[in-house]
């Protein structure tokens, strides 16, 4: 079939990466822009080996559940995927996703439910924007190029404020423009701004001080060498009580009111948790470690990055938090003992061999897992399943409008 050609199909499927899924002469056509249960006419845009990709063009008997697209950008910015799904269906088909994943790479059978915050729009506490010239955004899908956006939807009204800040700010710094290639901004307490350059910047104060006058209350400068701080280094907000402080240098989950919620989930299915060692590998900077240590015996937290690490031991010397410890290290190098109850929240690779390796040597009673990847979650569960049981898992719809898939995951030991 040729690249260019036309067809009407019925799409019966959704996979992981916003396609629908249709067949055709008995050949898989993987469809950008449909909804199960559609009939759709569709352009086909490339040919693999065992499949096609297509972009549906024409609608021709829409499903209930699409929607007008709220952004201006959609389509065209490469952030968002699933804006003409309606929310609740988004939820309804990640479920799927995720269950079908599990089934299909580790032969687990089991019925997820949903965290999800009612409302997907305006959750975002930190944007991360693509700077190119005088356009300032995100970039196209599949491309290099930025699209110019005023105002994201996904993120809170304090960050699109500070964007339109940082924009006029740009225009007034074009000499040292296109050494800008990207530009954080977080937004809670206060703002704080993370300037990252594809070079060094002469007198970078010139540039920071801008920042500082126009509203932020701090500015980093990141030229891939140096680092240059002005101003407050880090914004503070609530968790479980906790003044929970983070750099711009280190992760948090920037959809704040579900995370809340993530954590209370985790601690009212772990207590009670009297007399109990925790150990939380990926740590961050202690947005499970923390709230957990309240109720723990002892807390021992293990993260690479050490700009978290740092984060993870001012909050605890704030908080008064005396039974939780930071140690800076990758968890592959780590030697630890025997916890009572492991957490774990990798990156999208998963857990390594390695890794895999001391939990199945360790043998903590419970194991809590958070993933960001299902395919890795499957992956990594079908090899602990060799000593563990699958108590519960969770959809975690940290992203709405997109199609990434978080899911949290409860084990225990046979």
């Amino acid at each position: 079939m040729k690249e260019g050609k036309t067809i009407i199909l019925q799409p019966y499927n959704f996979a992981y990466n916003a396609f629908s899924i249709a067949r055709y002469n008995g050949k898989v056509v993987m469809i950008r822009g449909a909804i199960p249960g559609e009939t759709v006419e569709v352009r086909i845009e490339e040919e693999k080996r065992d499949y096609y990709i297509a972009k549906a063009i024409k609608i021709l008997s829409p499903s209930p559940d699409r929607v007008i697209p709220k952004c201006p950008y959609f389509g065209i910015c490469g952030g968002c995927h699933l804006q003409y799904i309606s929310h609740k269906c988004q939820i309804y088909l990640k479920e799927r996703i995720l269950e079908d994943t599990l089934k299909r790479l580790a032969n687990i059978e089991i019925k997820t439910s949903s965290l999800f915050d009612p409302n997907p729009w305006g959750y975002r506490y930190r944007g991360q924007f693509k700077v190119n010239l005088k356009n300032i955004g995100f970039y196209k899908e599949k491309s290099r190029e930025v699209v110019d956006i005023n105002k994201c939807y996904l993120m809170t009204d304090a960050v699109n404020g500070f964007l339109k800040k940082t924009r006029d700010l740009l225009f007034s710094i074009d000499k040292k423009l296109p050494l800008i290639k990207e530009i954080h901004i977080s937004s809670s307490d206060q703002t704080i701004s993370l300037l990252k350059t594809s070079g060094r910047i002469e007198n970078p104060y010139d540039i920071a001080s801008k920042f500082l006058n126009s509203g932020f209350a701090g500015v980093i400068i990141n030229d891939g060498r140096e680092i240059n701080q002005y101003g407050k280094g880090y914004i503070t907000l609530d968790l479980e009580g906790i003044k929970y402080t983070v750099s711009p240098l280190s992760f948090f989950q920037s959809h704040w009111k579900l995370n809340q919620e993530i954590v209370r989930f985790i601690l009212d299915n772990l207590k009670p948790l009297n007399n109990k060692i925790v150990l939380d590998l990926y740590s961050g900077a202690g947005n499970f470690s923390l709230p957990i240590s309240k109720y723990a015996k002892e807390v021992i937290a293990i993260e690479e990055n050490p700009y978290a690490v740092a984060d993870g031991k001012r909050n605890a010397k704030i908080n008064n938090i005396i039974n939780c410890r930071f140690i800076h290290s990758p968890v592959e190098r780590f030697s630890f003992n025997k916890p009572d109850i492991l957490l774990i929240d990798p990156p999208r690779a998963g857990l390594t061999n390695i890794v895999i390796e001391k939990i199945l040597t360790l043998l903590p009673e419970k194991i809590v897992y958070i993933s960001c990847n299902p395919s890795t979650l499957a992956r990594d569960l079908k090899k602990l399943m060799l000593k563990y049981d699958i108590i519960l898992v969770k959809m975690i719809d940290l992203f709405p409008q997109t199609y990434h898939i978080e899911s949290i995951c409860f084990l225990k030991l046979r």
